[in-house]
This record gives structure tokens, C-alpha cells and sequence, in this order.
């Protein structure tokens, strides 16, 4: 596990003074990563999304290493192109330095729009790590849907009204896509739990190899919630099991922080205007069906996990 005493001497590559909101799940994202990093050399690519616009508004920057910004759909492939040039560099004699690649991207950037990028730089293994921050729909530019929005959930583009309640279809897996492409690291975490999180980072970067991080990150905007309960809001979606934290590691899965009581899942859904619409009497078969599905998800990875630890 991470040593909170060790890592109060690394520097703080991620400055203040940004415009993310207040509450913002994103900046914490950032900054625990590059604390995790330590004195090594790092490059950094970020998707357009909140993170990249509200810490590089030109002429400033957040950021004290290297920062490259990219396209909404290319954060990964512009990473990995970076980390081949290294190769070919360090393999010429040209650079001798160490350095660690990591790639920042929402949900809208990673589930959706820059899915194929993903997917093609885990494939062609590149040394680096993807950290999806996951704010569940398209909070940068209004709101929108996205694949990583959960069943019920009222965004712009799939209001809760008269038509429909909410989005009307489960969230994409994309820890699973993940898993499916056999790289060495994959894992879910969550803001709320800098432990459990820069842990994870640690170990991600230190394969020899890809790795991926989908790490739940709550939007005081988006999700409609008080700015102070962001922390608490990313444990209580661990705690009701509609977000695990767990790791799969060459193949090998772990759960790593297990409810000691499994909460309901309207404990995580009241606390948030985004499913108000769902409390309302004539919904409360959709309640009924995320708690299933939620249920139904939770069995299957307890069971994955209990069979890898027979093994």
C-alpha cells in the first residue's frame, strides 16, 4: 500500500490556482497521479475534456511537467506515439532518463469518442498508463449523454420527463473492454480513497507493459450535489456495490475494498438531482431494476474473484 509519509515528500506537480469547480473530482484525479509518480520523469497527454480546459488556459498551465494536449478522441494515441519515440531515442543512446507516459481522459473521450485510440494503444502495448476519469456523461461541453451514464440518469440529452425517465439503458463496461484486451493491469477506483487509488497507480506503473484505470469521479454539476460531499458520495457508490473497487492483475482478480454491510443503491441515487425523477412512485420499477442489475453485477465479480484466489 501506498506510505502517506513517503509520498508528503514528493512534489506537487499539479499546481492551484485552476478553474475546475469547486468539488471537482477531476483535480484530485490529477493530483494524487502525479504524486504516485514521485521525482520521475513523466509526460502527460490529455483528451480535451474538463481537466484539460480548466488547467491550460492559455498563456498558464497547472501543470509542472510535460503536458501535451490532444484532440477529444486521441489522448491514448497521442500518448503512445510519444512513448515510441522514447523507445526509439533511449534505444539510440539519445536519452537515457527513465520516464513514465500516463494518459488522462473522460468518459466522453474514453468510452465513446476515443474508444478506438484506447483500444489500438493497448493492443499494440504500449508502455502506458490510461486513467479514465469518470464523470459519467459529457460535463465539459452541457451535460450529454455518454456511454459511462447509468440507467435513469437525467442529462441534456436524455431528460427525465413526460417521454422518458432518465437514460433508459445500462452504462458500457469498459473496465471489462479493458480486461478483454489481456494487458497486464487493469482496475477500478475511486475519489475518496487516495490509498486505495495512488496504490493502484503505483502498480501501474510499474509493468512493463499497458495499463488502464477507470476511476469513478463524481460532477457536483453534472451529478447535482453539494460540492463537500464528493468524497463521500465516491464511497457510498463503493459501499452500495454500484461502483467496486477491484483489480485484475495478468489475468487475476482481486476486490479491494469489500462493504462490510452491502448498502441500497437509493442511498447512493437520493443525494443526487440527477435521479430525483426516480422517486417518484410511478418509477419505482426502474429503482427495482438497478438494484437488480447492480446485484446481478456484484455476484459475478465475487465469484470471479473468489475462483481466482482458488487458483
Amino acid at each position: 500500500m501506498a506510505n502517506l509519509k513517503d509520498l508528503s515528500k514528493n512534489p506537487e506537480r499539479v499546481t492551484g490556482g485552476h478553474r475546475l469547480c469547486a468539488g471537482c473530482g477531476a483535480g484530485i484525479v490529477a493530483r494524487q497521479t502525479l504524486i504516485a509518480v514521485g521525482d520521475t520523469p513523466v509526460v502527460v497527454t490529455s483528451a480535451t475534456g474538463c481537466l484539460e480546459v480548466s488547467t491550460t488556459i492559455f498563456p498558464y498551465t497547472s501543470w509542472k511537467n510535460s503536458f501535451f494536449h490532444s484532440a477529444f478522441e486521441n489522448s491514448a494515441a497521442t500518448c503512445s506515439g510519444i512513448e515510441a519515440a522514447y523507445k526509439s531515442l533511449k534505444k539510440q543512446g539519445k536519452i537515457t532518463e527513465d520516464i513514465k507516459f500516463i494518459a488522462f481522459g473522460g468518459d466522453g473521450g474514453t468510452y465513446d469518442i476515443g474508444l478506438q485510440s484506447l483500444s489500438g494503444a493497448m493492443e499494440r502495448w504500449h508502455k502506458m498508463l490510461y486513467i479514465c476519469y469518470n464523470n459519467e456523461a459529457y460535463m465539459n461541453t452541457g451535460i450529454q449523454r455518454s456511454g459511462a451514464t447509468p440507467k435513469g440518469a437525467h442529462t441534456t440529452t436524455a431528460p427525465a420527463g413526460k417521454v422518458q425517465q432518465g437514460k433508459e439503458r445500462n452504462k458500457k463496461d469498459l473496465t471489462q473492454i479493458m480486461i478483454a484486451h489481456n494487458i497486464p493491469y487493469v482496475a477500478q477506483a475511486y475519489v475518496g480513497n487516495w490509498n486505495d487509488f495512488i496504490t493502484k497507480v503505483q502498480k501501474a506503473l510499474s509493468i512493463d507493459g499497458p495499463s488502464f484505470i477507470n476511476i469513478l469521479t463524481p460532477c457536483r454539476l453534472g451529478w447535482n450535489y453539494k460540492p463537500e460531499d464528493t468524497m463521500a458520495l465516491a464511497r457510498i457508490a463503493v459501499e452500495t456495490c454500484i461502483w467496486p473497487s477491484f483489480e485484475v492483475e495478468n489475468g487475476v482478480y482481486k476486490i479491494n475494498v469489500m462493504p462490510k454491510e452491502k448498502r441500497p443503491v437509493v442511498e447512493f441515487l437520493k443525494p443526487q438531482g440527477r435521479f430525483k425523477h426516480l422517486f417518484k412512485p410511478e418509477n419505482a420499477s426502474i429503482l427495482e431494476s438497478i438494484q437488480k442489475d447492480v446485484d446481478t453485477k456484484w455476484e459475478i465479480l465475487q465469484r470471479r474473484a473468489s475462483v481466482a484466489c482458488q487458483a
